[in-house]
C-alpha cells in the first residue's frame, strides 16, 4: 500500500507462527498506520537511525536497537531523514486468517482503524507514497 521495497524471509518456509521481513525505508517515506488484532511484533533497526510512531509517542531507535510492540497498538514506522534506514521487523503470530485473498471480503478495520496512509507530523509537507509510473 505504500510502496515500501520488503523481503519476506519466512514465505517460503510456510510458517503460521512467525512472520519476518526486512524493509528499505527510502528518505521521507513511511509504512502503513497499523495494528495487529493478535500478533507482537519486533522491530529491529539493521542501517541507519529508525523512527517508529507508537499511539501518540514517536522513538527513535538507533542501529542495531529495537522496539517490541504489543497486539491492538497503532504503530507505523517512517523514515523523516535523507538517508535509507534498512529495518527487519519479526512477528508473531502469523494472522493467516487475515490474508487476503482475491475473493476475499474482510473487514480490514481490526488493522486499519484510521486512515492507513496518513503519515506522521515529522513527515508534514511531504507526500508518501510516490505517485504510480
Amino acid at each position: 500500500m505504500m510502496k515500501i521495497p520488503n523481503a519476506d524471509f519466512l514465505e517460503r518456509t510456510g510458517s503460521e507462527i512467525l512472520g519476518a521481513r526486512l524493509w528499505k525505508f527510502p528518505p521521507k517515506s513511511a509504512s502503513t498506520l497499523h495494528r495487529h488484532p493478535k500478533a507482537e511484533e519486533f522491530f529491529f533497526v539493521v542501517e541507519g537511525t529508525g523512527r517508529i510512531r507508537i499511539g501518540e509517542e514517536t522513538i527513535t531507535v538507533p542501529k542495531h536497537g529495537g522496539v517490541l510492540v504489543g497486539p491492538k497498538l497503532l504503530c507505523q514506522v517512517f523514515n523523516d531523514t535523507d538517508e535509507e534506514v534498512l529495518w527487519l521487523i519479526v512477528g508473531a503470530p502469523e494472522e493467516l486468517e487475515f490474508l487476503q485473498g482475491p475473493k476475499s471480503k474482510i473487514d480490514l478495520s481490526a488493522f486499519y482503524p484510521v486512515d492507513p496512509k496518513q503519515l506522521p507530523k515529522e513527515l508534514a509537507g511531504h507526500k508518501w507514497p510516490p505517485a504510480s509510473s
